[in-house]
């Protein structure tokens, strides 16, 4: 471990120059940076302006599975997580990394988002935060099911472990499969409202395509791990969502050899813990 360092800030981005020139100042080191494809110069300007970020050339567009890479090259037991516009607050990383050295079961630490310079309560840290799992004695906060990657530490050992990010979700959801498969092999997931990330994401370029992705993505993530009612739910609600449904349904299909060879089902516990949030809004 570099510096005696128990946390590395992992970042994947895409041609997203202007957003990293604030946040990577922000990051307490290390941080290794994964380059999706960018075609603005991303890597040559980093690697001049910021020598002390590594700098990874995936050569091409991976998806959020870009961030497993970074995983794999961390020398520290944790990794945090960060998006080009997101950073954590000061000395987060170093209480969570005091989190998790505390509880050794625990392998996703969600943080509590805030967003924008009126620091609004990210919706998915209010769910977190309000989770009706409750709170298990070796864990330090409310049980989750998901959370947020540009708000979330995780241990480097049970993210390889489960999988990290798969490339049939690609991008925009990746992390209810992760999620799942975590709970699955006995690890936790709490969320923690002390430990505090900012992020000032830019308003949405293209809405209708991340209803798109957010649909199919949703199909496939039930394609991969949930029972076949919940699969046929899915669909339907896509069919009922209009043409950006529709869309998303479509393109879920392209995708459904891949997500059909890696279908595994849930134990019942942790499916029953998926179907009380979902009748919550979580």
């Amino acid at each position: 471990m570099k510096n005696g360092a128990r946390v590395t800030v992992v970042v994947a981005s895409k041609d997203r120059l202007r957003a990293l020139t604030r946040s990577l100042p922000l990051h307490p080191r290390p941080v290794i940076l994964v380059d999706n494809g960018s075609t603005d110069g991303t890597a040559v300007f980093v690697r001049r302006h910021f020598p002390d970020v590594h700098v990874v050339e995936a050569g091409r567009n991976l998806g959020a599975p870009a961030r497993n890479i970074g995983v794999q090259m961390a020398e520290t037991p944790y990794v945090a997580f960060a998006d080009d516009d997101s950073w954590w607050a000061p000395d987060a990383l170093e209480r969570a990394a005091d989190v998790l050295d505390a509880y050794p079961r625990l392998a996703v630490l969600g943080a509590r988002v805030l967003v924008g310079p009126e620091e609004r309560l990210d919706p998915v840290s209010e769910l977190m935060r309000d989770s009706p799992l409750g709170v298990e004695p070796d864990l330090p906060g409310p049980s989750v099911l998901g959370f947020l990657a540009c708000g979330a530490v995780v241990r480097k050992e049970a993210f390889l472990e489960a999988g990290g990010f798969d490339d049939v979700i690609f991008f925009f959801g990746e992390e209810e499969r992760l999620a799942m498969d975590l709970a699955a092999r006995g690890w936790g997931l709490a969320y923690v409202d002390d430990v505090v990330a900012h992020h000032h994401p830019s308003p949405a370029r293209d809405p209708r395509g991340r209803q798109v992705l957010a649909t199919r993505n949703a199909v496939l993530t039930a394609v991969l791990r949930r029972p076949w009612r919940v699969v046929a739910r899915r669909s339907f609600e896509a069919l009922r969502g209009g043409p950006a449904g529709w869309e998303g349904l479509r393109t879920a299909v392209r995708r459904l050899p891949r997500a059909l060879a890696e279908r595994r089902g849930l134990p019942v516990s942790v499916e029953r813990a998926r179907r009380r949030l979902e009748r919550t809004g979580g």
